[in-house]
């Protein structure tokens, strides 16, 4: 006989980034010191905003007025090295050129990892997912059409969430232990205390009482996966409910957290039964499968996926991906940069455009489930169609700077929530 040892995993969840990663990880820092613990991972849910150099600035879904530089570029330039094990999904105020590089999951910078347009990985033995961007029913049964350099028109739908990514997702049958979004899933105020929200959210009243709050696909996905805990961001409030699921008595803990901003809600500290460590980010094999059997199907053009015709015989899959990673082990393959980073003695930026490269991690992550490259398949984004709606005629984002920032005194990293 012998005791299985367990401990508790802290893990700091954070709102939305907005490139501030100096700021966050000295927040961590102060609360490890204060506390006297130690955070064993950060995880982002959005608006990370991975800016490496200044070209990148083309490709953020940002008022010119607000564009920085902020604090990533010194993670990819090696300059800084992120404190803790940190995992990101995407938003609607990112590089998304460089996250493209990066479509199915990797480093963004050392000890930084993007978990791709839909993705999954195994922390420990803490089994991570999450869904990029934000939810837009005009875009969401197109095929991933833009390209960099993006138009007026594409910069905005490249952060759109898409059926595709969806599908995948949906059939997931592990058990998930955390869920991030950027956006919140559709109908989740009904399981907290939305008369407090709308007490300092005001303009949310009339979309929670007409049930339009929120993404429709990430509340299917809450409803098929039931995850243990649910993280996002994007409104810039904190919120929390619990989603008693008929099924199995199940129970999801949701969390959305603020923007790093001083005072605001930005950050939690959540304590997670795991197994002893140590813990290093390592692919999911559940999740292989279903992207090795489903690539067939990736939609590139503007065109709908056509999904019917696939049949998922996953245990043969899982098999094959099981065997494939028995001999490769694993872990996801180093970091690895493909533009030059910002460089503050530079008083003109000499960064030129090359398209969109093909990041040596992607490229080792299909030879891994020997799928071909296809990111830089289909049109060039220059040439969408004009028939694609314009500038979108209804608020979808929520700005950098919103009414509550008047409120705000002077900086102090050590506002947080915990």
């Amino acid at each position: 006989m012998y005791c299985v040892q367990f401990k508790r995993m802290k893990i700091a969840v954070e709102g939305c980034m907005h490139g501030d990663l100096d700021k966050v990880y000295d927040t961590i820092k102060y609360i490890e010191n204060t506390r006297n613990i130690k955070i064993d991972l950060l995880l982002c849910c959005g608006d990370f905003q991975a800016v490496r150099n200044e070209k990148d600035m083309d490709s953020l879904n940002v008022p010119p007025k607000y564009r920085e530089m902020k604090s990533f570029w010194k993670y990819y330039s090696g300059q800084e090295v992120a404190p803790v094990p940190t995992i990101f999904i995407g938003g609607n105020h990112e590089a998304s050129n460089y996250l493209w590089e990066l479509y199915y999951g990797g480093w963004a910078a050392p000890n930084i990892y993007f978990l791709g347009f839909a993705g999954v990985v195994k922390f420990g033995n803490i089994r991570i997912g999450g869904l990029s961007g934000i939810y837009n029913a005009r875009n969401y049964c197109l095929g991933h059409h833009e390209r960099p350099p993006y138009n007026d028109n594409t910069i905005r739908s490249v952060y759109h969430v898409r059926e595709y990514d969806v599908h995948k997702l949906m059939h997931l049958e592990d058990p998930i232990d955390i869920f991030l979004s950027h956006d919140w899933p559709l109908g989740i105020t009904d399981f907290g205390n939305w008369q407090q929200l709308v007490r300092y959210k005001k303009h949310f009243k009339d979309e929670i009482q007409q049930g339009t709050l929120g993404s429709k696909p990430a509340a299917q996905l809450l409803e098929k996966l039931k995850p243990s805990y649910w993280f996002s961001a994007h409104l810039h409030c904190k919120f929390t409910a619990l989603v008693e699921h008929e099924e199995g008595g199940r129970v999801t803990k949701f969390l959305a957290l603020d923007k790093c901003l001083p005072g605001r809600k930005f950050l939690q500290i959540v304590d997670i039964e795991s197994d002893p460590g140590p813990y290093e980010v390592q692919y999911d094999e559940e999740w292989l499968a279903i992207t090795r059997k489903l690539n067939c199907v990736f939609p590139l053009t503007l065109r709908r996926g056509d999904f019917g015709r696939t049949q998922l015989d996953m245990q043969d899959c899982r098999q094959w991906v099981k065997s494939r990673m028995e001999d490769r082990g694993a872990k996801p393959c180093e970091f690895s940069q493909t533009a030059p980073p910002h460089k503050p003695s530079d008083s003109v930026s000499n960064t030129t455009f090359s398209g969109s490269p093909r990041n040596p991690q992607t490229v080792s992550f299909l030879e891994l489930l020997d799928l071909p490259y296809v990111l830089d398949n289909a049109l060039d984004s220059r040439d969408t169609p004009t028939s694609l709606p314009q500038k979108d005629d209804y608020s979808e984002d929520i700005p950098i700077e919103d009414e509550d920032d008047l409120e705000d005194g002077e900086p102090n990293n050590e506002n947080r929530s915990s």
